[in-house]
């Protein structure tokens, strides 16, 4: 019995994923096993390589978006699961808007966000 659940996402741009996991400390892999229960691997194309023996992991859909993919009893042993999966989607939708901001030709402006809880 599989241990992994997998997560709809509004991510769709896999290299800011990278470099937001990677601001976030973590250790980015592409085209590699995510860690689950018991041993099990679930082939992700993205994975982010957490402390323990659990992993999160990110699979392209056909609509371009990525679904998450983890066992979340077993991050949750090392892992506040809630909060981790929180920061890796707003540092995201940071990453995604200061992207979308240069790419508009206003690298120059002054950008401020507000986050709000």
């Amino acid at each position: 019995m599989s241990h992994f659940s997998t997560l709809r996402t509004k991510v769709s741009d896999a290299e800011i994923l990278k470099q937001s996991l990677r601001d976030l400390g973590l250790t980015v892999k592409t085209d590699a096993d995510v860690r689950g229960y018991n041993g099990q691997r679930l082939r992700a194309d993205i994975v982010a390589v957490l402390e323990g023996d659990y992993d999160l992991g990110w699979t392209r859909n056909s609509d371009g978006t990525f679904d998450l993919i983890a066992d979340l009893w077993g991050v949750a042993k090392k892992h506040n699961q809630t909060e981790l999966i929180n920061a890796i989607n707003q540092k995201y939708a940071i990453n995604k808007t200061l992207a979308e901001v240069k790419q508009a030709g206003l690298s120059g402006a002054k950008v401020q966000m507000v986050v709000q809880k």
